[in-house]
């Protein structure tokens, strides 16, 4: 399974780069932006991490936990995007300078890694319904991960104090609707297998290294 481990862990690390840089910079810099879009980041880690884990395990993963996690993993991550969209309204009502360069350069550094992210899943999500679900996501991720770059730009454009909430107001929807939709329809979106597979072989799972 290491031809599929190998990319996975290579995708987790690129990943963990993008959230540790996005949060790190962002909350210094009072970027809402920036840190939603961290938190968007989170959604990735978790399912990258599971993804790791289960090609490294030699039982695997079964689907039933894997659904468990990504329910408890949504529901989390929906807690989070609500408390950021408070103080987006608390921004939008008392304004907060920002220094804009920072959501510019950590939001193309976290555009790059998700790039990376999915280049390195592309190869094995051509036969991993799982991976392919990862690197579908993460190619969107790099679109969404400029929009911080874009509150940044506005900010030191035009001087607003109200563009990198406005964005992070953007950034909410995208995690909080596609969240929900995966919540209420879990049953139909999710495509983990009951026990991930290599595929190389008859009956061949994650005990096959």
């Amino acid at each position: 399974m290491a031809h599929r481990r190998r990319p996975l862990v290579t995708a987790l690390a690129l990943n963990t780069g993008a959230l540790v840089v996005e949060v790190g910079a962002g909350i210094p810099a009072k970027s809402l932006s920036l840190v939603m879009d961290g938190v968007h980041n989170v959604s990735d880690e978790v399912a990258l991490a599971f993804l790791v884990l289960a090609y490294t395990l030699r039982v695997g993963l079964s689907g039933r936990f894997l659904r468990s996690a990504n329910l408890f993993n949504s529901l989390g991550l929906l807690a989070i995007s609500a408390v950021l969209v408070w103080q987006v309204f608390e921004r939008l009502h008392q304004p907060v300078a920002i220094v804009g360069i920072v959501p510019i350069i950590a939001g193309l550094t976290a555009a790059a890694a998700n790039y990376g992210v999915a280049r390195a899943l592309r190869e094995p999500a051509a036969e991993d319904p799982a991976i392919r679900l990862a690197y579908v996501h993460n190619l969107g991720d790099t679109l969404v991960s400029l929009a911080p770059v874009v509150a940044g730009a506005l900010t030191l454009a035009s001087g607003s104090l109200v563009a990198d909430p406005l964005i992070a107001l953007v950034i909410a929807g995208a995690i909080i609707v596609p969240t929900v939709r995966t919540i209420a329809g879990s049953h139909r979106d999710l495509v983990w297998q009951e026990n991930v597979a290599c595929g190389h072989g008859p009956g061949a799972t994650t005990a096959d290294p």
